[in-house]
């Protein structure tokens, strides 16, 4: 393990960390470009910037433009498994970055490793604190709003926080954290950090649901963006990276053959979708699962048959989860599948899979990183891919770099936004925004040249008919694409 004001695994992988970076520039040509438009004016000039998003080569290239903005940045992976460690070493060696995240961290070391990237070895008179809050998932978000709240508490009555009440392993070890920081005398820095903050971007589906919640009880305690449903984002990163990410992944981990095998897909929403193209395109058998029956009929148009995870548990050769949501696939599922059903998830978060129920029920044997058979008393066991995280970052490399420049261009205009505005009244704290249409063109533009794409132009009399500018927006904000 390397370490300074960074920890990562191996700090002499820096080298082929940076070899992977000048690739990836190439691919990513809508961050390429915010570095042209905006790196000589600084916008985010003495912006303290927290992140905690998978710490890939993709990744670093948004951290060296938000850099190239004029940021200061800290840095964590939002996944114990998602880490790309030379691209870590890299960005550690180069100072592009304060980074603390290495493939393979204990749930201890992941939550040890988000305090430290919201935590400013200087304080400035302002707090150790960041300004803004690039967040994947919204543990970041979490542990700032948990923090306070407990803070609040031991303020009034020197109550602290109870870690034995409650059963979630991860939350757990967030409250011990946060009792930890109290009992040293450490008594208003979530406080300062909320003050301090003036937003936050946020990623994925369920860490916007979590701020659409708390956006609703009043809890939010700064200005959010949700990135993840820009068009750019949710239809590229979620659909089309998917398409590509969830073969690799499950290739790479188990090299099955996946033509003629029969796949089981829960959820049938941008991921959902994405993953049974790519199934599809590979041969499967195709079989959906869905509770909304937009998406259920959607899935039947395409050619999809769509039932319930009982009807093929028996029969089915793959199972991925894609939902975001809790309890998809339980103990009890898996031990009526056929002896060696691969099973892997692709939404955010571990709790899709009963990976608990799982391991007490089974013998695990581990068969190489990120890939375990369990063996159910009967003999028969299914490979259980990336522990039930997402398995196409932890057994593969995640979304290509140029997916992720939609993505990410669209973390770096969300970023200027709420800076930008930071005092202007236009954004307010406690509320949930999305990036305007016009940016999110601006996002799909930027990308078209280096595919040789060439747009149509409309005359000023077809500008005039239809009753849409030249430059766009091009479609209201109520249209489904």
């Amino acid at each position: 393990m390397s370490t300074g004001d960074y920890k990562v695994a191996d700090i002499s992988l820096a080298d082929y960390g940076r070899k992977d970076i000048q690739l990836a520039e190439v691919e990513m040509p809508g961050l390429m470009a915010c570095r042209t438009e905006y790196g000589t004016a600084k916008p985010l000039k003495g912006a303290r910037i927290s992140g905690s998003l998978h710490m890939t080569i993709q990744t670093a290239v948004l951290i060296e433009t938000l850099q190239e903005l004029g940021g200061d940045i800290r840095w964590c992976s939002c996944n114990i498994f998602s880490t790309q460690d030379h691209a870590a070493a890299a960005i550690a060696r180069d100072e592009s970055a304060a980074v603390f995240a290495w493939k393979g961290e204990s749930l201890e070391e992941y939550w040890e490793c988000t305090l430290n990237a919201l935590t400013w070895q200087e304080d400035d008179g302002k707090g150790h604190g960041p300004d803004l809050i690039v967040d994947d998932g919204g543990d970041m978000t979490l542990l700032i709003h948990e923090g306070k709240k407990a803070e609040d508490l031991f303020l009034k009555d020197k109550t602290l926080p109870d870690p034995t009440s409650t059963d979630n392993a991860e939350f757990k070890i967030v409250l011990t954290i946060i009792k930890r920081l109290l009992e040293a005398g450490e008594t208003d820095k979530w406080n300062k950090i909320a003050t301090r903050c003036f937003g936050v971007s946020e990623e994925t589906t369920t860490g916007v649901h979590r701020l659409y919640s708390m956006e609703k009880t009043g809890s939010l305690l700064f200005t959010a963006f949700n990135v993840n449903d820009s068009v750019t984002k949710s239809k590229f990163d979620n659909l089309y990276g998917c398409k590509h990410s969830l073969p690799d992944g499950i290739m790479r981990a188990t090299d099955v053959m996946l033509a003629g095998k029969k796949a089981v897909i829960c959820g049938y929403g941008d991921v959902g979708k994405g993953c049974a193209h790519a199934m599809r395109a590979n041969g499967c058998v195709v079989y959906v699962t869905e509770i909304d029956p937009i998406c259920a009929l959607q899935a039947c148009m395409e050619g999809y048959t769509v039932c319930t995870l009982e009807d093929v548990l028996e029969t089915g050769d793959i199972f991925i989860t894609t939902t975001g949501n809790k309890g998809i696939l339980m103990t009890d599922h898996m031990s009526k599948m056929k002896n060696n059903a691969i099973v892997g998830n692709i939404g955010h978060f571990d709790n899709e899979i009963d990976m608990d129920g799982l391991m007490a029920a089974t013998k695990r044997m581990n068969i190489k990183p990120q890939v375990d058979k369990f063996t159910f008393p009967s003999g028969a066991g299914v490979i259980v891919l990336a522990e039930g995280r997402l398995l196409n970052l932890g057994c593969a490399t995640g979304h290509p770099s140029f997916v992720m420049s939609c993505s990410f261009t669209n973390q770096v205009l969300a970023q200027l936004e709420i800076y930008n505005e930071r005092n202007s009244g236009k954004y307010e704290s406690g509320k949930v925004y999305v990036l305007p249409k016009i940016l999110d063109e601006k996002v799909a533009k930027l990308h078209l040249g280096s595919l040789g794409a060439k747009l149509t132009i409309l005359s000023k009399e077809q500008s005039e008919y239809v009753g849409i500018p030249v430059d766009g927006p091009f479609k209201p904000d109520t249209y489904r694409y």
